[in-house]
C-alpha cells in the first residue's frame, strides 16, 4: 500500500507522525512523502535529519487543517492519508474549548473534503480511546471526528475514497503523556504528582501504534473503526516501576478513572479477530460488508463479540508487571 505511493501525513512532526515516516522511508519506497504541520522549526529540524539521498521524496508543507485551502492543496496527487494531526491535551481543551472544536472537528472535516475533491485512495485518522464515552471536550471532539471519517464513506460519491478509524490507548513516550513527565519529576528530584492510585490505563509504544497503522492500511476496506489489543497497567505498578516518592493530589477536569476503548454501545457492532477488533458502522446509507472484509483479507472466521462485552483498562485481560513497564520505559524512552 506504500511502495511507488504519495503520502501526507498530517501533524507530521508530532511524536508518532515523526516516527512514522521515519520507519516508512526505510522499510518501504513511496513515491513521495509529505509532511503537513504548522511548526516549522520543527520541520527544518526533521529535514536536517533526512540522508541526502532520501530527501529528493520529502516534501515540507507549512499548513493548518483548520486551512481549508491549503488543506486542498496539499492532498493534490496524493495516495494515502494519515491524519493524526489534533489538539490532545485535556487540560487544555477544557480551558480552550473553541480551539479543540476548530482543529480536531473542522480540520476533521477538511480532510475528509478535500480527499474526495482529490479523489485520494485511502485515510486513516488516528483517534483515542478517550474518544469512547467521553467525559471531557477532548473526547468528545475525536468522537466527533470518528463519525465524520466513518460517515465519509457515505458520501464520497463515485471516487475511490476509503475511510477508517484507528483507535488506541497512550502511546508510552509520546509528548504529554504521563511516563515522560514523571521521568522528568524523578529527574528534577520532585515528587510524583499522581491523581488516583487506583487510575488505570491502555499503553503501546510508538513502534506498536506505527505497525498497526500499516497493517491498518493494507486491511481497511472504508467504513472501520480498528482497535489493537493492547495491554494495561496500573498506576501503582508504574509507580513501582519508576521508583520514586509521589503525593496524591486528586483528578482532573475532565479525567477518567479508566479509559475504555469498546463500550457496551460500540459492543454491538464490534468483532474481534486474534489480535484486533473491528467496529462496524451503523448506517444504512453504505452497509459495510462483513464477508467483503473476511475475503480482503483472508480470514475464515470473523465473530461479533458476546453481549454486554467491553474493553476497557481496567477489564483487560492483558496487565504489564511493574518490571515489564520498567523494561519498556527503558527500551523506549531515552
Amino acid at each position: 500500500m506504500l511502495n511507488n505511493k504519495n503520502l501526507l501525513i498530517t501533524g507530521g512532526t508530532g511524536s508518532f507522525g515523526s516516527a512514522f515516516i521515519e520507519k516508512v522511508s526505510k522499510i518501504y519506497k513511496p513515491k513521495k512523502i509529505i509532511i503537513f504541520s504548522r511548526d516549522e522549526l520543527k520541520q527544518s529540524e526533521m529535514q536536517k535529519k533526512i540522508k541526502k539521498s532520501e530527501i529528493k521524496k520529502f516534501r515540507f508543507f507549512i499548513g493548518d487543517v483548520r486551512d481549508k485551502e491549503r488543506v486542498h492543496t496539499a492532498l493534490k496527487e496524493v495516495d494515502v492519508v494519515i491524519h493524526a494531526a489534533a489538539l490532545k491535551q485535556v487540560d487544555a481543551a477544557e480551558y480552550n474549548p473553541l480551539e479543540a472544536v476548530k482543529t480536531n472537528i473542522i480540520g476533521a472535516e477538511n480532510i475528509i473534503s478535500a480527499s474526495i475533491s482529490n479523489n485520494v485512495e485511502k485515510i486513516i485518522a488516528l483517534s483515542t480511546d478517550k474518544a469512547c464515552s467521553p467525559i471531557n471536550l477532548y473526547g468528545a471532539t475525536k468522537l466527533v471526528s470518528d463519525k465524520l471519517f466513518i460517515s465519509a464513506n457515505n458520501v464520497k460519491g463515485k471516487t475511490k475514497c476509503k475511510f477508517s478509524v484507528l483507535r488506541y490507548g497512550n502511546v508510552m513516550g509520546s509528548r504529554g503523556s504521563v511516563i515522560p513527565l514523571f521521568l522528568q519529576q524523578k529527574k528534577n528530584n520532585e515528587i510524583l504528582t499522581i491523581t488516583d492510585l487506583e487510575m488505570t490505563r491502555f499503553s503501546l509504544t510508538i513502534d506498536d501504534g506505527i505497525n498497526f497503522a500499516i497493517k491498518t492500511l493494507g486491511m481497511m476496506t472504508g467504513g472501520e473503526i480498528f482497535v489493537p489489543k493492547i495491554p494495561s497497567y496500573k498506576m501503582v505498578d508504574l509507580i513501582t516501576a519508576i521508583g520514586i516518592k509521589y503525593k496524591i493530589i486528586g483528578m482532573r477536569p475532565g479525567e477518567k478513572k479508566h479509559e475504555d476503548l469498546i463500550s457496551v454501545s460500540d459492543a454491538l457492532q464490534a468483532l474481534e479477530t486474534e489480535k484486533f477488533y473491528i467496529i462496524s458502522p451503523n448506517t444504512k446509507v453504505a452497509p459495510w460488508e462483513k464477508n467483503k472484509f473476511m475475503k480482503h483479507n483472508k480470514l475464515k472466521k470473523l465473530n461479533y463479540v458476546k453481549k454486554g462485552f467491553s474493553y476497557s483498562s481496567s477489564n483487560n485481560k492483558n496487565f504489564l508487571s511493574a518490571g515489564q513497564i520498567k523494561n519498556l520505559i527503558k527500551k523506549n524512552l531515552k
